[in-house]
């Protein structure tokens, strides 16, 4: 405007315009000024920050890519098993008052927990007690639907009337069950409310579900209501109302909720005298000696899983601060090669505000970026935590996701690291030596002692957790891989067990379910492709048979004396491979008699008649008693057996702990509402299931088989030992060498800077005459302290907790091969972590090295 002023007064155009920009002054100047009135300044400042830090990430990719993967594996593991933790342990339950929830259960002069189940008028008596305030009763059965070619498994659970106000959880569609459903002295409502899971598998989540009837073993009930996802009591896949009687024998599992303000202690003392009375009206329900031991809803599980879980969090634990260091590391060597950077613009009228800007907007650049994507890794490793607990080691109402508060906290310890280690370079450069900096060579500047001696210190601190971790790792692998080469003593493979359980008041009498029991085996021996079957009413391996106190005639009685007894066919030990060493095995005429005949195996023969007597000799178990109608047993099941053989030792407790004692007697000397048949086959077996199923179905067409059919190395991987042998050795071998890469990058990254630093020297010190042997051997040196200050304090911290991890891995870090080929393989790593850049400085060509000087 005034250069056209000018112009139009007959100045020439160039004249005016170089006469007004001098009136007028720096117009960059004017602009900055005008800027910074403007009250959203600042935003445009970030945008710069922003623009400037991409540049820079990208001109580094692998800076930041390291980086930001360290963060993130950190991130994503800790808030994941954090959160399976915090699912599992924490808060599983839906249910209102959950904490005061208990389980009624007694243990024995063993210390062994037993689940107490009360008959009608012990479950009145109970709701009386002081101690609580409200109780409810339960009884699971298989049940089938038949309303299709062949029937399917429903697993029934028969709730009282007041069920839905005990546990205080609404339907999802329609109603609970309410008292009027079943009326005391009267037969319950044919109503029925579906279980979530079931209500979307058979009848694909339909919203007008209420009102329609559902046919279970040919009777027809109403629908009036589906729960809940996370309503899962019981497993039940159809929840109907349950009608106490008065028969002593029908018991039922009871469901209290204490007062508020009574202690276990208090409630223990009161269910004590109240359970010793219901023990002189039902003496073969309890044990002979007991005490109370109630238990929360969750105690069991915590007891199970709890320590597994524990290890865990360690480990993720040590891996985050492992990437953290990982971060802090990366950020210090490359601060270090940015100090002239820095420096000269400190110099040249930078505040220091302004470079701590900057810096502090990359490192929140880089941890934003790592948190995005360690959220996006926890999403996908909480699944697989999941899918590799041990089936039943958790409650399943617990619904495992992110926790918010734990993710909170591990992007917040990344943000935080990121911050701090962020602008320390800043802060070094904050008053600096111009001088020096104008003479200097980038190459040159260095951190100094501080700098190195906080490099080290990281370095060593990642070398020590990642020896912890590695030891652990080791531990946990030999100690599974040892769990897998157990011999079992059995042949698993090609070899199911289908599962048959009776409907109620069906095959009522002794002769009738022998009956029924052989003539189901006899069809599945039939199929096309079966090898051998035979009866295992408890008896299918690892975890089988009934733990009971047995008597030797001719022997004083001891209280610890107990053995398994198991219930079979004499065909389960060629099924399974099990040899007979001694005698000889009952035949099926004797099997359908019911004999009073057992076989022993070797650990009892062993323990119990170490001079070889077993054979001939006679045993009795006291508490061999049928239950009609729910246990069948021949006449005199309690009298004396004659041992008639010995079979060789097999697995009867699980994968990891010894053999006990076990009997094996006909299952016709009793008979549940249950049993299984082993079947071993020229195919997998799972593939002719089907076929099996069709083969009941012609002897009972509404005889269904158990849905989970498994076989029999699944029944081994679905054992709590194995699934918690799995989960540890699996993840903490993954973060064992996560941690590995993780410490070898931040070692090669120091070393690497160290070299770029050093270069000119190094040129210098080969000019005048050093060998290449002789700088690599200066590199080495150079991080030898850190690594052996590591490696030493990572076997003392090995040592220190090994009775930690002893608890809960089967083994010991202090084995010595495990040990030192942990610090074999780490010295390794370090070792070529530092041999990269080692040898790319003693590849220095001096007259290239000193023209930057």
């Amino acid at each position: 405007m005034a250069a056209r002023e000018r112009a139009e007064q007959g100045e020439d155009v160039n004249d005016a315009e170089r006469a007004a920009r001098r009136e007028f002054g720096n117009v960059g100047l004017v602009k900055e000024l005008t800027r910074d009135v403007w009250g959203w300044i600042w935003l445009r400042d970030i945008a710069d920050d922003a623009r400037y830090g991409m540049r820079m990430l990208l001109k580094n990719p692998g800076f930041a890519i390291v980086a930001i993967l360290s963060l993130a594996l950190g991130i994503g593991a800790t808030t994941a098993v954090f959160s399976v933790v915090y699912g599992v342990l924490a808060n599983p339950y839906p249910y209102a008052n959950s904490d005061r929830m208990v389980h009624l259960l007694v243990r024995d002069a063993d210390d062994h927990r037993r689940y107490v189940n009360l008959n009608g008028q012990q479950l009145q008596q109970l709701r009386q007690a002081a101690s609580v305030e409200s109780s409810a009763a339960m009884e699971g059965w298989e049940l089938t639907t038949t309303e299709g070619d062949l029937p399917e498994n429903v697993h029934g659970v028969y709730l009282t009337s007041n069920s839905f106000v005990h546990f205080g959880v609404p339907t999802l569609v329609g109603r609970g069950l309410l008292p009027s459903d079943a009326p005391e002295g009267q037969d319950p409502e044919n109503v029925a409310v579906l279980g979530y899971q079931f209500w979307q598998r058979h009848y694909g989540g339909d919203p007008d579900i209420v009102g329609k009837n559902i046919q279970l073993v040919h009777k027809s009930y109403s629908i009036v209501g589906v729960v809940r996802p996370r309503f899962t009591w019981g497993d039940g896949e159809v929840y109907l109302p349950l009608k106490l009687t008065a028969d002593p024998v029908r018991t039922y599992f009871p469901m209290i909720r204490l007062k508020p303000g009574v202690t276990r202690t208090a409630a223990n003392a009161e269910f004590q005298s109240l359970v010793e009375q219901f023990a002189k009206q039902t003496p073969t329900h309890f044990p002979e000696h007991f005490r109370v031991a109630i238990e929360g809803l969750n105690d069991h599980f915590v007891a199970d899983i709890g320590g597994t879980l524990s290890l865990l969090i360690g480990a993720v634990a040590l891996l985050l601060l492992i990437g953290c260091g990982n971060v802090s590391i990366l950020l210090l060597a490359r601060g270090t090669a940015r100090q002239r950077e820095l420096a000269v613009r400190s110099a040249i009228g930078a505040e220091r505000s302004r470079l701590l800007r900057q810096l502090l907007t990359e490192a929140l650049m880089l941890s934003f970026t790592g948190a995005v994507v360690g959220v996006a890794l926890a999403n996908s490793l909480v699944k697989l935590i999941v899918n590799w607990l041990p089936e039943f080691s958790f409650p399943h109402e617990a619904t495992i996701s992110i926790n918010l508060l734990v993710l909170f906290f591990s992007v917040g310890l990344a943000l935080l690291t990121g911050i701090v280690f962020g602008i320390s370079p800043a802060l070094q450069s904050a008053r600096p030596d111009v001088a020096h900096v104008m003479q200097a060579n980038t190459r040159k500047i260095t951190a100094g002692v501080h700098g190195r001696r906080t490099h080290s210190i990281l370095i060593a601190g990642q070398i020590a957790l990642t020896l912890l971790l590695l030891a652990g790792a080791g531990v946990a692998m030999q100690g599974f891989v040892r769990m897998m080469r157990v011999n079992l003593g059995y042949d698993p493979h090609n070899a199911m067990s289908v599962g048959i359980p009776v409907h109620d008041n069906s095959y009522t009498t002794w002769e009738a379910r022998r009956a029924y029991f052989h003539q189901l085996l006899q069809k599945v021996r039939e199929t096309p492709d079966v090898v051998s079957a035979g009866i295992s009413t408890n008896a299918t391996p690892p975890d089988n048979g009934w733990e009971q106190r047995f008597e030797i005639s001719g022997k004083p009685v001891g209280e610890q004396q107990r053995a398994r007894i198991n219930f079979i066919s004499p065909e389960y030990f060629s099924v399974l491979h099990i040899p007979l060493l001694q005698g000889r095995i009952w035949d099926e005429s004797e099997t359908m008699h019911g004999s009073k005949l057992a076989l022993i195996n070797q650990t009892l023969a062993r323990q119990y008649f170490p001079n070889g007597e077993a054979v001939g000799s006679s045993i009795r178990v006291p508490e061999l008693k049928g239950e009609p109608p729910f246990q069948l047993a021949v006449a005199g099941s309690d009298s004396w057996f004659q041992v008639v053989g010995i079979v060789g030792d097999a697995n009867d407790d699980g994968l990891r702990n010894p053999i006990k004692p076990s009997v094996f007697v006909p299952y016709t000397i009793m008979m549940p509402q249950y049993t299984q048949i082993l079947v071993r086959t020229r195919v997998p077996p799972l593939t002719i299931l089907r076929a099996v199923r069709e083969q009941i179905h012609t002897v009972d067409p509404d005889q269904q088989a158990s849905r989970n059919v498994r076989d029999l190395d699944g029944w081994i991987t679905s054992q709590p030992e194995w699934g918690q042998g799995h989960l540890v050795a699996t993840l903490f071998a993954g973060f064992a060498i996560l941690a590995l890469a993780l410490a070898a990058t931040g070692l090669y990254s120091v070393i690497s800077y160290t070299v770029a630093q050093r270069t000119g020297e190094f040129g210098i010190r080969m000019a005048l005459g050093a060998m290449r042997k002789d700088v690599l051997l200066m590199v080495f040196r150079s991080a030898a302290v850190s690594v052996a200050g590591g490696v030493l304090t990572g076997v003392v911290l090995t040592i220190t907790l090994n009775r930690v991890l002893a608890r809960w891995i089967q083994g010991s870090s202090l084995d010595a091969l495990i040990l030192v080929g942990v610090i074999v393989l780490l010295v390794a790593t370090s070792g070529l972590s530092c041999f990269i850049p080692a040898r790319r400085a003693s590849s220095v060509d001096p007259v290239v090295a000193l023209r930057y000087e």
